[in-house]
């Protein structure tokens, strides 16, 4: 297919206008492909994000959006999904090109996604009833939602429209207004899908973008006085100061989705190995291994743990490493130099502490200048090694064997971490018993999946807490509950 290049939005969002910083700063965003720049994006800060927030509080209060109709918002949510549909293909190939992600899964997995997620809450919205209290023949309880009011959502780098479908689409459909700081990596197809939005009718003023860096941009959302709530994806150590911003502010509402260290636990009685081994690298190695959800930790059965290595072995050659706008490509570069070379350390560190790579372990295709590192798994691997605790955030799989039931349930659960794991196993008693087990917000069993719109998403411990994305839980993560209690007489 032939690629063109499509326009760049390249200022902030706000009020149903582009605008420049009002600093008049810009910072450069990157091919990661290339390491050549792409576009020079508006440095919002302070000044720009207390715009944004008047604005949506204006709109908020006026109730353009919130006082709505539900059936209203649906059709201008589902008119929104059509437009986000009918550009698709622009949308694909501005991720591609900003985020270095592989085409092929832009246009069969992130845009579709991203066009479901408002397509389901638009939907679900007209759909959610409130509640009326048991009460005696003298009183009346309701109990109602709310919107709760302006939210604000900071997003990561690694799957831009789909996390910013998860946190818009249903703080829309609750009636909020929005304001979404994009990872200052990738902030092309976010400014583009708020334009697309105003186009479908979502009013001036309820969703708003400000691009720019976390330590402005993102830290001025987090601190608002005029913030409701603010929903944030990213690493464990932001998270936290997120949690400060609240508590030294307004105390806003916080909902977390931070890092993971994800086990795949690879019982000796798995299905056919050949289907297992083509799940742990897709978990492993699927958007480069910039995942939260990255099955990083292959914690298998030492009975089969040869068998399975060498399928892994033959299996990496289906993940070329290349160009991502080659639909042949499965694993594009790293989004970054300094997260190329951070990669490349933990690889370093691994082989330091004793552990053997048995495919990849290096850099490649460096004469493109693009940050590309080759698929890599370790073997020999202990659950104490740095490569095994920390999260890596690239295509890197570490092997560590087990003998018994608990010793592998004791290292799945070994971790700060616990946003996600899978199971292999064909003995229905030993699926539950691990899925229980196992401290993770999500357990696939038989699979590498994260579920899908209907389920809730978000993890354990470190992995945050506040709330989840997906689901109807995040419908009401972005509502508050009021009783409002007649007294009959």
């Amino acid at each position: 297919m032939a690629v063109a290049t499509p326009t760049f939005r390249t200022d902030a969002f706000i009020d149903g206008t582009f605008r420049p910083a009002a600093s008049g700063a810009r910072f450069p965003t990157e091919n990661p492909a290339t390491g050549q720049q792409l576009a020079e994006i508006a440095a919002g800060d302070i000044e720009d994000v207390d715009v944004a927030v008047r604005a949506a509080r204006r709109a908020f209060n006026a109730g353009t959006w919130s006082k709505r109709s539900p059936t209203e918002r649906k059709q201008i949510l589902l008119a929104f999904a059509d437009l986000l549909e009918a550009n698709a293909e622009e949308l694909a190939q501005l991720e591609s090109l900003d985020a270095g992600k592989p085409i092929t899964d832009c246009r069969d997995v992130d845009i579709p996604e991203t066009i479901r997620t408002f397509r389901w809450y638009a939907e679900a919205l007209d759909k959610v009833f409130d509640a009326v209290a048991p009460t005696g023949h003298d009183a009346l309880g309701l109990i109602i939602r709310e919107p709760i009011g302006v939210v604000g959502a900071v997003l990561p780098w690694n799957f831009p429209l789909m996390m910013a479908a998860w946190k818009a689409a249903p703080a829309l459909a609750a009636g909020n207004s929005l304001i979404i700081k994009p990872a200052e990596l990738t902030s092309l197809s976010t400014l583009r899908m708020a334009e697309l939005a105003a186009e479908a009718g979502i009013p001036d003023g309820v969703l708003g973008v400000v691009p720019g860096l976390g330590e402005t941009a993102g830290q001025a959302l987090g601190r608002h006085m005029d913030v409701d709530a603010l929903s944030f994806t990213g690493s464990t150590e932001v998270g936290r100061m997120f949690l400060r911003y609240s508590s030294e502010s307004n105390l806003k509402e916080i909902v977390l989705e931070c890092g993971g260290k994800s086990p795949q636990v690879i019982m000796g009685d798995a299905p056919d190995l050949d289907y297992v081994a083509d799940q742990v690298l897709f978990a492993g190695f699927m958007n480069m291994g910039e995942n939260c959800t990255c099955g990083s930790r292959l914690i298998v059965h030492r009975s089969v743990r040869d068998e399975l290595i060498d399928k892994l072995v033959s299996k990496a050659a289906d993940w070329p490493v290349g160009d991502p706008l080659d639909p042949a490509t499965r694993i594009g570069p790293m989004i970054e130099r300094p997260h190329l070379d951070k990669v490349l350390g933990y690889i370093a560190a691994g082989r330091a502490e004793g552990a053997r790579v048995v495919v990849g372990g290096g850099r490649t295709l460096e004469s493109s200048g693009g940050h590309f590192v080759e698929p890599t798994v370790f073997d020999d691997v202990d659950n104490s090694m740095k490569i095994a605790r920390e999260e890596i955030f690239g295509p890197v799989i570490s092997t560590i064997p087990f003998d018994t039931e608990d010793e592998a349930i004791a290292i799945a659960n070994e971790t700060s971490y616990g946003l996600a794991a899978s199971l292999y196993t064909t003995d229905l008693d030993t699926a539950f018993r691990l899925a229980r087990a196992i401290k993770a917000g999500t357990v696939s069993v038989n699979s590498y999946s994260e579920g899908d719109i209907t389920t809730p998403f978000g993890g354990f411990k470190q992995s945050g807490f506040g709330g989840r994305d997906k689901g109807l839980e995040a419908f009401d993560q972005y509502t508050q509950k009021k009783t409002v209690w007649v007294t009959l007489r």
